[in-house]
């Protein structure tokens, strides 16, 4: 369904644009812009993935549709449906949330290398992090790249490469130079095993939580315990009784 939606949205904005005489500006609309986001115009975080370059080109559509077809079945089923649509949205909002943060904290000559580009969209960030994903969920395993069988570590280490060398040719992107790393990280920290580390740390906290719940309420009925007075006091019989307890027997207790 991710894929047969990327495909139709794009081929709607071609049409649009190129035959039927469309603005440009309704499809900028949807697009990434880290000034207009900051500025009130959140919903282009979550539809920049869904855009992809109608002019010019098919290779931006192309490579994304090919890089979630591969590897997206294999993750939906063994996770769901539920945790794999809820991984692609994660993912896309992290590495474009991660490629704003770059933006803002760089010195601008150096941002303005790595986002070339006003806008930044596309899946491309999305399916690295599928990559990595599908890489540390299926260790061990083998697949196909380009008729060439490599392992779940080597694909890895190809997807880190082909990036890096984007970068250190310069390269343009409509993505953005930034945005394919943070899907390479929000693969791992959202889908690097079950549970995931981001799972993990969120039961770490949940389980310190109960912790110091628990903590608190022991402290508040030992307070409450103190308030009320009562102590217990030794009782019994004396020793010179005839028929006293054998020394096992300490007596009886009275509250």
């Amino acid at each position: 369904m991710v894929l047969i939606t990327l495909f139709a949205i794009w081929v709607a904005f071609a049409v649009g644009v190129n035959w039927a005489g469309a603005s440009r500006s309704v499809f900028d609309l949807l697009c990434g812009n880290t000034d207009r986001i900051l500025h009130g115009e959140v919903w282009r975080l979550l539809t920049a993935p869904w855009m992809h370059e109608p002019s010019g080109t098919i290779g931006h559509i192309f490579s994304a549709l090919l890089g979630l077809y591969f590897l997206s079945p294999s993750l939906e089923s063994r996770w769901g449906s539920r945790r794999f649509a809820g991984f692609l949205l994660l993912s896309s909002v992290m590495a474009y949330g991660l490629q704003m943060l770059f933006e803002l904290v760089l010195p601008a000559s150096f941002a303005a290398r790595l986002v070339p580009n006003e806008y930044w969209y596309g899946a491309l960030p999305t399916a690295a992090a599928v990559s990595i994903a599908w890489a540390l969920s299926f260790r061990g395993r083998s697949l196909n790249f380009l008729f060439v069988p490599i392992t779940s570590g080597q694909l890895i280490v190809l997807v880190v490469a082909i990036n890096v060398m984007y970068v250190l040719a310069g390269a343009s992107s409509p993505s953005g130079m930034v945005a394919p790393f943070g899907g390479m990280l929000a693969g791992w920290v959202f889908g690097g095993g079950s549970p995931s580390p981001a799972r993990k740390l969120w039961l770490k906290l949940r389980l310190a939580k109960l912790d110091a719940e628990a903590r608190s309420e022991a402290r508040a009925r030992r307070q409450r315990v103190d308030k009320g007075g009562l102590r217990v006091i030794s009782g019994g019989r004396d020793e010179d009784e005839n028929d006293r307890k054998s020394s096992n027997d300490k007596g009886r207790y009275l509250n």
